[in-house]
């Protein structure tokens, strides 16, 4: 095969979650040209990503009705050489896209009554699989060898030097080691740790030597600016809430550490290297939680079965294949339990008691384990 589509999930957590499987069909078909469709918000996160040959951004769908929206389905796609289209997404648009596209071949699982429009439809993974493995699983059926299961993502220096000069520019000393709190998440306001606790936690890092920036969408502006409004004046916490996805990678690769949501940011953090405290309400940690490896950086020290590892200076290197304390090597995701969790709705119709019973001190006491 000499092109391959693959239509990418439509939120930026699910998309990290989609490396893995991405890097299967790359390390099976390294002659493939590999293009991937995504919602033109998610577009420049996959030009990072260095499996993909070239990105597509997907307008959104027409709202109205009728022969137009009929005839604009699958518009970008169409005159395309490619082969064979992988659908990530479970519903029946994204085949119905790739259909009307014209693409000969159309690979997914058999949901949303889209069997007929598929020409190699697979049994949907059981219920309760996390999302990498529910990625992997799928390609696996269609032929393609699984790999490791973490997602990756390596930006090249020009992303971590913009993130650099941004900090900078909001006051950062380059001194201070940073944290990045992500207060938003996309889903509902159900997923999200209170504003007060984020802000109680920024002082209290702040307190520790640390210097906090706060990252997210713009949609997170109000959070952050509440946690702005509580911090200690003149105290080191930046916002930077509503960058580009391209500069929010930059700015994390700076980063130390990151507490966030079951969010996009969180994920993204967590595939960039970076060492990851997640506050879990009423999503399921088992399916949607955060995969990651921490990076070793030149100047840390990580203690290895009691023992201290100090790498030479100008050199990086991965845990893999590496015995790390448990909490050092994967994201930590705290969670409070009650009757009601996870019950995946976008807003609480009691009291948020999943998110509100997570106390700072325990968040602050995960995150400091990660420093």
């Amino acid at each position: 095969m000499n092109h391959l589509l693959v239509v990418a999930p439509n939120w930026l957590g699910d998309a990290v979650m989609a490396l893995p499987a991405i890097a299967d069909l790359r390390r099976a078909s390294r002659d493939t040209s590999i293009t991937v469709a995504a919602r033109r918000p998610l577009a420049p996160f996959f030009s990072m990503v260095g499996d993909v040959n070239d990105v597509i951004p997907l307008e959104p769908r027409r709202q109205a009705p009728g022969v137009a929206a009929w005839r604009d389905l699958g518009a970008e796609l169409r005159g395309k050489p490619f082969e064979a289209a992988l659908l990530l997404p479970n519903s029946f648009h994204a085949a119905l896209m790739a259909q009307r596209a014209g693409i000969p071949e159309r690979w997914g699982y058999r949901t949303e009554w889209r069997g007929p429009l598929l020409t190699r439809g697979v049994d949907r993974a059981p219920v309760g699989v996390h999302q990498v493995d529910y990625y992997q699983q799928l390609v696996h059926a269609l032929g393609f060898p699984n790999g490791p299961v973490v997602p990756r993502l390596d930006v090249s220096a020009h992303f971590g030097d913009a993130g650099r000069r941004a900090l900078s520019d909001a006051g950062w000393d380059q001194r201070a080691p940073l944290v990045a709190l992500a207060p938003g998440a996309a889903y509902g306001g159900a997923k999200r740790w209170p504003a007060a606790s984020f802000a109680e936690l920024a002082q209290a890092l702040v307190g520790d030597g640390m210097a906090v920036v706060l990252v997210g969408s713009v949609a997170d502006a109000p959070a952050g600016q509440q946690i702005l409004a509580a911090r200690a004046s003149g105290s080191p916490v930046f916002n930077l809430i509503g960058n580009d996805l391209p500069a929010l990678a930059g700015v994390l690769v700076n980063c130390h550490a990151l507490v966030g949501n079951d969010s996009g940011a969180t994920h993204l953090a967590a595939a960039l290297g970076v060492s990851v405290t997640a506050v879990f309400g009423p999503t399921d940690e088992r399916v949607t939680g955060p995969r990651g490896e921490v990076r070793l950086k030149a100047d840390a020290t990580y203690h290895i079965n009691r023992r201290g590892v100090r790498l030479e200076p100008d050199h990086e290197a991965t845990v893999r294949g590496v015995r790390l304390q448990p909490d050092l090597l994967m994201p930590t995701v705290l969670t409070h339990p009650v009757w009601c969790r996870p019950c995946g709705l976008r807003e609480c119709p009691l009291d948020h008691r999943c998110m509100r019973g997570i106390g700072v001190d325990a968040v602050l006491a995960a995150a400091r384990r990660t420093l």
